[in-house]
Order: structure tokens, then sequence, then C-alpha cells
């Protein structure tokens, strides 16, 4: 009997949630075989470098042959094209997963093109940095993070629970739900955070009044740590709101509405209203960092640049968002 949970996993796509991947497979010994695929030469020469895997494929059709659990370590918006391209590669039993933010738009684009010989659970690991590529991943990424699987209502039991049991193997906690409710949760809790951070950074960048030298000079803990969410992936977060548009929306109205009634508060110097507001917020961050999904611990424990740590030699912060 084999030790490993799954003889071959193929990764298609080997950014920083693929190569975090890789690396737990490596280290912690998870499968025999990693066979990866990605369309850039250049980045698959990288992977083989960095030994993220035991082969290395232009062909996504190729990569996933004889693989038992496929994951998809691409932007949304790329995973309907290649799962058609690896689709006839696919073996009988074999498990199909994403890594994607969006689960609604996963259904709806690599469901059709899935043979139904193969078992699809989509999934979405809420772990990432700023950090994208090869290069970026790190064996710690997902460890008490979670990671969210949404199975279809005709998906097997046995292979969500492997899924399970596999990124429980990384460190992971892993919580199940319908792709809807996946979708509206994350709308709230980083699909709009994020593009509230991308806004402010770009008025502050057009500000006439305001020097860009000045922004980057005079840059307090808020703003400093809005251009590090701002930083992110351009060509994932655009796959995101493009693909869960109505959540998005639903989320901005409603903040939308709740920011109309803060700025009510300061114009008519609303005191009580707005100390009600931030004891309440406030609350929301004690009971985050309880939780075990941040710390307590000074600058929101980032650590002091170190050399040899590269995402501090780069000027950015510790992993681990």
């Amino acid at each position: 009997m084999s030790e490993f949970l799954f003889e071959k996993v193929a990764l298609i796509g080997i950014g920083l949630i693929g190569s975090s991947i890789a690396i737990n497979i490596r280290e912690r010994g998870l499968a025999r075989e990693v066979a990866i695929a990605t369309r850039r030469e250049e980045t698959l020469r990288r992977a083989e470098e960095l030994r993220l895997g035991s082969s290395f494929h232009l062909d996504p059709a190729e990569a996933v042959r004889d693989a038992d659990l496929v994951i998809l370590c691409l932007p949304v918006g790329s995973c309907g094209a290649a799962t058609e391209a690896m689709a006839k590669g696919l073996k009988p039993g074999a498990i199909v997963t994403d890594v994607g933010s969006v689960k609604g738009a996963i259904v709806r684009d690599v469901g059709p093109h899935l043979p139904a010989h193969v078992h699809f659970v989509p999934g979405h690991p809420i772990a990432g940095t700023e950090q994208s590529g090869p290069d970026a991943g790190f064996l710690e990424l997902f460890e008490n993070r979670w990671t969210i699987l949404t199975p279809l209502p005709d998906t097997d039991e046995a292979a969500t629970e492997a899924l399970r049991r596999f990124w429980e193997a990384t460190g992971a906690m892993v919580e199940v739900m319908t792709p809807e409710h996946h979708d509206m949760v994350l709308a709230i809790v980083s699909h709009v955070p994020h593009l509230i951070a991308y806004n402010i950074v770009g008025t502050a960048a057009d500000l006439e009044t305001v020097t860009q030298s000045e922004v980057i000079k005079f840059s307090a803990s808020g703003f400093r740590d809005f251009t590090r969410i701002a930083a992110s992936d351009p060509t994932m977060w655009r796959d995101i709101f493009l693909t869960n548009r109505e959540a998005v929306l639903e989320m901005l109205s409603r903040f939308s509405e709740d920011l109309a009634s803060l700025q009510r508060a300061i114009r008519w110097a609303d005191g009580e209203a707005l100390f009600d507001l931030f004891t309440r917020t406030r609350a929301i961050r004690r009971s985050i960092v309880q939780a075990g999904q941040d710390t307590e611990e000074a600058n929101f424990g980032r650590l002091k640049p170190r050399r040899g740590d590269p995402w501090n030699e780069k000027g950015t912060t510790a992993p681990g968002e």
C-alpha cells in the first residue's frame, strides 16, 4: 500500500499557489510524482531549476496523463480554456480541483469540459501574498489558513474527503460550502477590500495637490497596508471582479450605503455614532486574532528585514496573508 496520498499530482500553472503546493508535496511527501504544466517555457524552466516537480510540460494534456489529482493553479478566467486543453488526458477516477477565488465561474467554465469519468471538486485556499511566480512559493503558506471546498450535489463524497485530507496535510483547515455561498462570503471579506485598496491607492496617485514623492515619503501604516494589497497580481484580480460581478456589486452597494451614513456622522459631528462604529470594528479585529488568523504582535507581526528573506529584500512584507 502506498504511503502517499496520491501517486501523481498534476499542477496546471506554477505561480505562488502552485509552487507552494509543489513545495508542500515535496517536503511533506504527499505524492510520488508531480507533473507541472505552464504556457511559458521560461517559467517551466524556472520551476525545473527550483525542483518543484518530477516532470515538466507545455502541453497540459500530457501533464495530467495518469494523474490522480489535477489542480488548476491559474487565474479564474484562464481555467476554462486550460480544462478544455487537458480534458483528453484525464484518466477515469481522477480528481480535478482548482484554487480560484470565485467558484460560480469555475463551475460554469470548467465543468462542461470535464469528462463524466472524473470527479470535480472546486476549491479555494484562502492564503497568499502580493508576490507571484514560481519563486514566490513557500512551505508554510497554507498553515493555519482556511481552504474552502465547494463540491457539486453529484460530486463523489470520497473524492471530496480525499481532497480534504490533502489540504489538511499542508496545514490548512477545511470548510465545505456551496459555490454560491462561497462567492458571497469572499466578496465581502476579500474582493471588496481589494477593490477599495486599488481605488484608494489610485486616488492618491491622481491627486494633483499631492506629489508621488510625498505619497511615498509620508505614507502612514494605513495607506502603506493598502499599497501592499494593491500590489497583488493584476490579472488574477481582474478575473475575480469580472467573474464575481453580482456578489461584488451587491457588497459594494451595501458598503456605499454604510459609507454614506459615516459621511453624515462626520458632517454633523456625530461623535457617538463614530465611536460606536469604531468599537464594533475593533471587536472584529480582536475576534480575528483570537481565531488565530492574525497576530497581536507589533506591526501586525511583520518581520524586520533579514538577509536571505526575499520578500523583505524586495521591500515587501513577510508572507502569510
